[in-house]
């Protein structure tokens, strides 16, 4: 059971202020029920989010906390006035102080997304988004080089979901490659992966933690056996020692500390980039 509902309201996607929101709640022992209401772009529309707020505050008995990206100087009034809750203005809050700081005024741009068709950040980031797609869990070789990052691990470790985040979140071409029983066999990388050892990051997990989720997978086959994953990690580990590629366990980390490590062992510059992302 939810112990307080927080609103996540904005005139874009609500992603970011969601990210924001959720990070801080989590510094708390409870376990919110978060609602994103997006593209609040229109004062009819601000009057409707601030009706489906109250009701809910009515419903509960406990004041909603409602984080807020909201630019449109009549919209934000709305919230203002009318919001029963405690209201996290977060271009308020920060944009303000900054623009007393920088001796600038912000660009206030209402639904941030609206142009970014023609940003070409956001065309690479497609371009990246595309590339790491077609590049997953080894579908094929071709322009490989061209990767920033290469992922390597054995079936099911995460390789997956961290390629996805690095190429949406950073705009990083990113291919992922399973190590497999013939590669052990050979006590060897794989061929395609020799000339690029460079751009290689491996990721290990748990023998026990990738036998339960292999399970889930394939009900008590010999891939999902508890034998046959600590077997396959310990192969995994000794190949990736000897080839001199560093990696990590995925057990007890989040996409986003796995994602961080490998920028900062792999690519470095690349951490203090993404401030437009």
């Amino acid at each position: 059971m939810h112990t307080r509902t927080v609103f996540v309201i904005s005139d874009g996607t609500g992603i970011t202020a969601e990210t924001f929101g959720t990070a801080l709640m989590a510094q708390f022992d409870i376990t919110p029920r978060i609602v994103r209401i997006p593209f609040v772009d229109t004062v009819d529309k601000a009057h409707q989010a601030v009706r489906q707020i109250n009701h809910s505050g009515e419903v509960e008995g406990k004041n909603p906390i409602v984080f807020s990206t909201l630019v449109n100087p009549d919209v934000v009034a709305v919230i203002t006035q009318h919001c029963k809750g405690l209201l996290m203005d977060m271009f308020g809050t920060f944009v303000q102080p900054l623009e007393d700081e920088l001796g600038l005024k912000s660009q206030h741009r209402v639904g941030r997304f609206s142009d970014i068709s023609q940003s070409k950040e956001y065309l690479n980031r497609m371009e990246a988004i595309n590339y790491t797609l077609a590049h997953d869990d080894g579908q094929t070789h071709a322009d490989l080089s061209g990767a920033d990052v290469v992922l390597i691990g054995v079936s099911r470790s995460g390789k997956t979901p961290t390629s996805l985040y690095l190429a949406m979140q950073f705009g990083l071409k990113v291919a992922n490659y399973p190590l497999i029983p013939e590669d052990f066999d050979r006590k060897q990388l794989p061929p395609a992966l020799e000339p690029i050892r460079k751009k290689l990051f491996g990721l290990t997990i748990d023998p026990q933690r990738l036998s339960d989720i292999r399970n889930e997978r394939r009900p008590n086959s010999r891939y999902a056996s508890l034998q046959n994953c600590r077997h396959e990690v310990a192969e995994a580990e000794a190949m990736m020692r000897r080839a001199g590629v560093q990696w990590l366990s995925s057990t007890h980390k989040s996409i986003e500390e796995i994602s961080t490590t490998v920028l900062q062992q792999v690519l470095p510059q690349r951490l203090g980039v993404n401030l437009h992302g």
